[in-house]
């Protein structure tokens, strides 16, 4: 399987997902826009993966190539490639198939709490989170649902953590592919956010976090990889 992700900035990277992918036998490629915005002809992915980045998806007019990236992820959509959205990655799914991208009322920032939703009898192959389970976040927007999505996780703070449209697109809100360096470097790189608030975590408490979290979110990263790479039949 070929699998290509975009990255929007350097200290944002795939973290944990491409040790797994390589491991697992797959072919890893990588569009890094703050190198060069090419993509690739999207009937060649299997599967495409949009990382974070601190960047809104409404900045067209800022970033142009976000206008490209959009149509290609929608591109990806509907010839039926699996998609993993991460972060902004989400927003960029969300904003791609015709749903808003705006504020959220409070920022999330730091190890925190998030609840996996059951689903209803019918909606098919839905992967299932925890009913409870602690991840990573650092987010200050979030999106309303795609238009047939299926809402799979929610937070206190943020109503919609994760959704999944169709049987293979599936799009995050939260990190779970942070490794001990990756938190590091978004604790350097985004420091100026950590205002002391309700869901906003110290630096200090961020970078406490021992390895028991880290296998933890990622073991639950290595699960959705392993569901959105399933055989095609299986889908």
């Amino acid at each position: 399987m070929r699998v290509h992700y975009l990255q929007h900035v350097p200290f944002e990277g795939p973290g944990s997902i491409e040790p797994w992918l390589r491991t697992a036998g797959h072919e890893v490629t990588h569009t890094r826009f703050f190198e060069s915005a090419r993509l690739p002809d999207p009937h060649s992915v299997d599967l495409l993966i949009v990382l974070g980045g601190p960047m809104s998806a409404n900045d067209d007019s800022q970033l142009p190539w976000l206008a490209e990236e959009k149509s290609y992820i929608r591109s990806c959509i509907r010839l039926g490639k699996s998609v993993l959205g991460i972060c902004l990655g989400a927003q960029l799914i969300a904003r791609a198939m015709g749903a808003r991208v705006y504020r959220n009322h409070v920022k999330e920032i730091g190890w925190l709490p998030v609840q996996g939703l059951r689903g209803k009898p019918g909606e098919g192959s839905i992967f299932r989170f925890p009913r409870a389970f602690e991840a990573f976040h650092w987010h200050g927007e979030t999106f309303d649902l795609p238009p047939g999505a299926v809402h799979i996780a929610r937070s206190e703070g943020c109503e919609h953590q994760a959704f999944q449209l169709g049987a293979s697109v599936i799009g995050l809100q939260f990190h779970l592919e942070t490794t001990p360096e990756a938190a590091r470097q978004m604790v350097a790189n985004c420091r100026a956010e950590l205002l002391p608030s309700r869901y906003v975590q110290s630096e200090t408490a961020i970078l406490a976090a021992g390895p028991e979290k880290y296998r933890r979110i990622n073991h639950l990263m290595a699960r959705v990889l392993s569901f959105l790479t399933r055989p095609p039949l299986t889908k």
